[in-house]
């Protein structure tokens, strides 16, 4: 089994995405389908730490249709649809509908913990990571027990994160999703629509797995369909 997390790892990095950890579903708990109409055994998170896929995003991005809806996730899909066809895995996206519990499945495979703006902020590449998909196994796989990294925003005492955004997005009650998107799209909206979220640009840790302006710019456009 070591070899065939080997072989998805080599895969994956061909396209700049990594493992990001894993679980296998206790015998009492409910678990999606397989595929074949047996239950899930084992989950397989993918994602990346940085902008790692953002070439091979940028070379299939050039060979489709200019109108493509969707395109990040049309492209996660079919790179992770590939490795798992070639692992005898089911494939899943964030995005599909019913939604699967991602976030609950990343907390349990590696440990983390929300950040105040509700990505999880890991040890390493702090808020600069992201979930495209999962492998789903109908066997279980032998995976390492996971201990809880030390969660880095509770060692954070002025909350940078929470300071800003000049609409004060994000607080303690929650994401105001309104205000950001219709000062994202205002006449104001110009430094968050080139370079990202304020807030999330303030957080200090991960420094070196930070997004490229080019990046946060295309992230923003898609939130705010523009």
């Amino acid at each position: 089994m070591r070899g065939m997390i080997e072989e998805i790892t080599a895969a994956l990095a061909a396209n700049g995405l990594i493992l990001r950890g894993g679980f296998t579903f206790a015998d009492n708990e409910a678990a999606p389908d397989g595929g074949s109409g047996a239950a899930v055994r084992s989950v397989l998170l993918v994602g990346q730490a940085g902008a790692a896929p953002w070439p091979p995003f940028l070379r299939w991005r050039e060979q489709q249709p200019q109108a493509i809806a969707n395109p990040l996730d049309s492209w996660s899909r079919q790179v992770i649809g590939d490795v798992a066809q070639g692992f005898g895995a089911r494939a899943v996206s964030p995005s599909d509908r019913p939604y699967l519990p991602f976030q609950q499945w990343a907390m349990r495979a590696e440990g983390l913990k929300p950040s105040p703006l509700g990505i999880l902020m890991h040890p390493r590449y702090g808020l600069w990571h992201a979930y495209r998909g999962a492998l789903l196994f109908e066997e279980e796989i032998a995976l390492p027990a996971v201990e809880a990294p030390l969660h880095l925003c509770d060692a954070c005492i002025d909350k940078p994160c929470l300071k800003s955004c000049p609409v004060d997005a994000y607080s303690t009650q929650g994401f105001a999703y309104q205000a950001c998107l219709a000062h994202v799209r205002g006449a104001d909206g110009a430094p968050c629509r080139g370079g990202g979220c304020l807030d999330r640009n303030a957080c200090p840790y991960g420094g070196p797995y930070r997004y490229p302006p080019e990046v946060l710019a295309f992230h923003m456009t898609a939130f705010a369909n523009l």
